[in-house]
């Protein structure tokens, strides 16, 4: 008798458990948008395309001068770069993509989405639009692509600079987004259910001052990883199993910029000083009231910071002595 009421009550609450995923569904499903609507919204005269590996490449390619390829985040897109590449423009040739698996650009056919993926796809990338030497700046899962690259390219990234990069294993774990998109049955809520509250939420932990999140940086985050495809890749992403590869850093003899936001708390500020002492030539600088992504909330700050290390070590009149010091 109380196996069957347990069958019964089991029954009884996978019944309920199964109309409720079904009301989620009905009611606050988020579909997906195709590529060609947020073309529309998110490219413009500067915007071209390139194919790699199957993918349809969004990239911009701006201004004249030494080149400064910019690499953005996990669920970003290079509009996180709008306000630096006005300025640097003026004195550089800035190139941003949208990464494989997010943007415009959106996932791949094969889902692969690891360091040594990305790191051939920006050597296709360089090779394809013919840039041989560069500066190489990332942020978040950026920096990570950035100075895993630089390990193994190190003739061609003359400068480095990293803002919150990834890389070394979190003490506290990864932020919540990543650990539900890893939880089976959740993680095709969250591939189907993605309110823009979600998205806002997740903006308010990687910016420090959330009066600087606009309406239209939440629409833009909100669209872009609805894009077709984005939601599974971000699952796909947040599978992977971390390998620490910060051995790699001892070989990077490239001048290198650190630049951290004290009160990120996805990626600790102390992580910064973990990249200094493995880097041989570089610097860290620590913003005050600045999140994740400096790039972002505190564009002028951050952009003289960025503006200061490449004059100082400027490729055409780089003073060894001053290398060695860095």
């Amino acid at each position: 008798m109380n196996k069957n009421k347990f069958i019964n009550s089991f029954l009884k609450f996978g019944s309920l458990f199964i109309c409720l995923i079904l009301i989620l569904f009905v009611f606050f499903r988020d579909s997906d948008i195709d590529a060609e609507t947020l073309k529309e919204l998110y490219s413009d005269s500067h915007s071209q395309f390139i194919s790699i590996n199957g993918s349809k490449v969004h990239y911009k390619d701006q201004g004249a001068g030494f080149p400064i390829i910019l690499i953005h985040g996990t669920s970003a897109s290079l509009h996180t770069w709008d306000a630096w590449t006005e300025n640097l423009i003026e004195n550089y040739r800035v190139i941003r993509m949208d990464l494989p698996a997010f943007g415009l650009t959106g996932a791949t056919e094969n889902n692969s989405y690891d360091l040594e993926s990305y790191n051939r796809f920006l050597e296709s990338f360089t090779n394809k639009i013919g840039v041989s030497e560069f500066a190489l700046a990332g942020n978040s899962l950026g920096g990570s692509i950035a100075w895993h690259y630089a390990s193994n390219h190190q003739k061609q990234v003359k400068q480095l600079i990293l803002i919150d990069p990834g890389g070394f294993p979190l003490d506290k774990g990864k932020p919540f987004v990543f650990r539900l998109a890893e939880i089976p049955i959740l993680n095709q809520l969250l591939r189907h259910i993605t309110p823009k509250s979600f998205i806002k939420e997740n903006l308010e932990q990687v910016y420090y001052d959330d009066s600087k999140i606009t309406s239209e940086l939440v629409d833009r985050y909100h669209h872009m990883i609805l894009r077709e495809g984005s939601r599974n890749a971000f699952i796909k992403r947040s599978k992977i199993v971390f390998k620490d590869q910060t051995g790699l850093l001892e070989k990077i003899n490239t001048p290198t910029l650190i630049l951290w936001g004290e009160n990120d708390i996805w990626i600790p500020v102390e992580n910064g000083s973990k990249f200094q002492a493995k880097l041989p030539n570089s610097r860290l600088v620590v913003m005050k009231e600045t999140g994740h992504v400096p790039m972002e909330e505190r564009p002028e700050e951050s952009l003289n910071h960025l503006l200061n290390f490449m004059k100082e070590y400027d490729l055409e009149t780089l003073d060894l002595s001053k290398k060695e010091n860095l």
